[in-house]
């Protein structure tokens, strides 16, 4: 009974000293192999992710969440914290992110988002443009190619990208997600222009995501910031589909 009683504390001591990082769903793959490769450097150093939608984690965070990192899926959120005072320190573009069209089903994705038109489509994963910077992506294309009110009615909308995904793969027909989420091994099933395909990036903004670090972040919270920011980091960042 003791020894249980010891390993809780001891738990809940590494997690009360863990690195607390607010992390916008498109990154939540890749951050695995991010804080693998930074335990590599600092192995007594915890990271503590909150996966969730941009939107909702600056919510969190005006809130009084102790969070000491946010990686945000646009610059928009963090600039806001910065001007709001949760940071001394602006926000920096750590990469780029873009949307791509995903399908488990037997629909030909050659013509890109017009493949969408497509009679047997019923149902089309999005994520929501109020919480979601890949849902504002995602509309803003289909805007420009007239798309968007005719294909409306067909929606179902994801409040963070990572939900849109499950939606993409679970509820509907076809979807519009993070690229960087299709090069996760848990994702290796599903095969570019077969599966999936990259959307133009000339139809949308391009997707530039924020790192801030917020007001009372650790001596272990910055070393991480640093890493974020690092050769080391933009490697495997390149290799989840994010471009710099």
């Amino acid at each position: 009974m003791r020894f249980l009683i010891v390993i809780l504390f001891f738990n809940i001591f590494l997690i009360a000293n863990a690195v607390k990082v607010a992390v916008a769903a498109n990154v939540s793959y890749a951050m695995e192999d991010l804080i693998k490769e930074f335990n590599k450097s600092y192995p007594a150093i915890k990271i503590l992710t909150t996966i969730s939608s941009s939107g909702k984690l600056t919510a969190q965070i005006k809130s009084g969440a102790p969070y000491e990192i946010f990686l945000s899926a646009n610059m928009d959120y963090p600039e806001v914290l910065f001007k709001k005072q949760f940071s001394k320190y602006k926000p920096k573009v750590y990469a780029k992110g873009s949307i791509a069209i995903l399908t488990t089903k037997n629909i030909d994705l050659k013509n890109g988002l017009k493949a969408l038109l497509n009679s047997k489509i019923k149902k089309i994963a999005i994520a929501n443009d109020k919480t979601a910077p890949y849902g504002v992506a995602t509309k803003e294309a289909l805007v420009n190619l007239k798309l968007y009110s005719k294909l409306k009615p067909k929606f179902i909308y994801g409040q963070s990208i990572g939900q849109t995904l499950l939606y993409t793969i679970n509820a509907a027909d076809i979807g519009i997600v993070a690229k960087s989420l299709l090069y996760s091994k848990k994702m290796s099933k599903y095969k570019e222009k077969k599966n999936w395909i990259s959307i133009d990036k000339k139809l949308y903004k391009p997707i530039e995501q924020g790192l801030i670090l917020l007001k009372g972040a650790s001596d272990d919270a910055k070393i991480f910031y640093e890493f974020l920011l690092s050769n080391k980091a933009k490697v495997i960042l390149k290799n989840y589909g994010y471009i710099f």
